[in-house]
Formats: structure tokens, sequence, C-alpha cells
């Protein structure tokens, strides 16, 4: 039985229709990839509830989380990733560095210059269609 992961990502998006992303580092699992900022779901937590802890551990900066976007699973071949996104918007604060390689806000139309990670890749499909 491989691990399944449950992680949330936000996709941030500021009045520009820019989308705040974000490089894994060299450190992490599934290292130089981007993704949609956010992480694991932790026993009882809801998704938003997951999404604002993991932005404010993560960027120093408080979130509103809106509708979903998408719901994919992903067999990374070792483990088995369950990913979804929300809208968010930034409600306090500016987006601050703290675990990852880079972050960047990217014109909605620009996301697929990014290499995402593959579980990423279905929210960057809708977002751009």
């Amino acid at each position: 039985m491989k691990k399944q992961i449950h992680v949330v990502g936000a996709i941030i998006e500021n009045e520009q229709n820019e989308i705040y992303c974000a490089l894994r580092s060299p450190q992490m699992s599934l290292p130089n990839y981007w993704e949609f900022p956010g992480g694991k779901l932790e026993k009882g937590e809801t998704p938003q509830r997951a999404l604002r802890r993991e932005i404010l551990e993560e960027f120093a900066c408080e979130i509103l989380v809106g509708e979903k976007v998408e719901d994919t699973t992903y067999d990374y071949g070792t483990f088995i990733v369950r990913l979804e996104t929300y809208m968010a918007k930034i409600s306090k604060g500016t987006p601050t560095t703290l675990e990852h390689a880079d972050a960047k806000w990217v014109p909605r139309n620009m996301l697929y210059t990014l290499d995402f990670a593959p579980a990423d890749i279905p929210a960057v499909e809708k977002l751009t269609q």
C-alpha cells in the first residue's frame, strides 16, 4: 500500500490577475517544481483551515479562502497525492518566502511557462483555458 498524502493548495490571485507561485526548495520532496502554496491537512482540519495555517507558517501572511478549483489525485510512484486547490486572496500582510527557494506573482495567462509539479497541472490548465 503506497503512502497517500492529502494536501491543499492556495491559488492566491491579486488585483492584476497575477497568481502567487512558489518554487519548492532542493530540501523538499519534489524539489525544483513550482506549485500553488499550501501543504498537508492535519487530523480534523478542514481544507480551508489547513490553507490558512500553511500560508501563515510558510509565507507569513493571512488569506481568505474562496471556491474550490480542482481536486486531483496523482501517483508519483513512491506515494500518491490528493491535491485540492482553492482560490484565495491575501487579507493581511505581504507574502514572504520562508521555506521555498523562490516565489513570484505570475500573470494567469503565463502560468504554463513554469515547470509545475504534476498534481498542480490540472488546476493550471483550468486557470489558463
